[in-house]
């Protein structure tokens, strides 16, 4: 059948119609085929697959984005106790957390290793938060979907920890590159936080 393009000709039944002339014609006239629904339905994914995976990624987390401002960012931290944590200024904090996720609650990248880090800190399945089912080491006892909230109690309580356990901000990238070691005084500016 050449120009072949899927329809539906019922809920539970799919077609094959032919622009071309087809000796398989209905009683309507039309050049179809009735194809078993599992095929359609294969081909549909298979041409659609970019745009279904974002909707399950979208469905599984059933978050909403929140990308949050550096000054209301600044204030959440410094009501946590963030600022001078581990000797670490509330500047570090907000320029890794923009640095690691652009302030986004949802943000997610899949790593080499299939590892995800999640989040406004981006912390990792594999060491600090649970994935699924799968045998993650999970230090922060917690479930990385709690990670990618709005509510971040559970992100600064996790972000504290790999602070304590790894002696410092050096397991965050992001800072590493564009934070360390700088004057960062300007992160909170005009921010009304001490």
């Amino acid at each position: 059948i050449q120009d072949a393009h899927l329809s539906c000709q019922s809920p539970t039944k799919w077609s094959s119609v032919s622009s071309a002339d087809s000796p398989e014609k209905s009683a309507s006239g039309a050049g179809t085929r009735n194809l078993p629904f599992q095929f359609c339905l294969q081909q549909a994914l298979r041409m659609k697959a970019a745009g279904i995976l974002t909707l399950i990624g979208c469905l599984i987390t059933g978050a909403e984005s929140k990308i949050y401002t550096r000054c209301k960012l600044a204030k959440i931290f410094s009501r946590a106790g963030l600022d001078n944590y581990w000797g670490f200024s509330l500047g570090n904090w907000i320029c890794m957390a923009y640095y690691e996720s652009g302030y986004n609650t949802t943000a997610q990248r899949v790593l080499d290793d299939g590892s995800i880090d999640y989040g406004i800190f981006q912390i990792n399945s594999f060491t600090w938060c649970r994935h699924g089912k799968l045998q993650e080491n999970n230090h922060c006892h917690v479930a990385c979907s709690a990670l990618i909230t709005d509510d971040l109690t559970d992100a600064i309580i996790c972000a504290r920890k790999i602070v304590k356990e790894t002696q410092g901000m050096n397991y965050w990238q992001g800072w590493k590159k564009h934070c360390e070691g700088r004057d960062l005084s300007d992160w909170k500016k005009g921010c009304e936080v001490s």
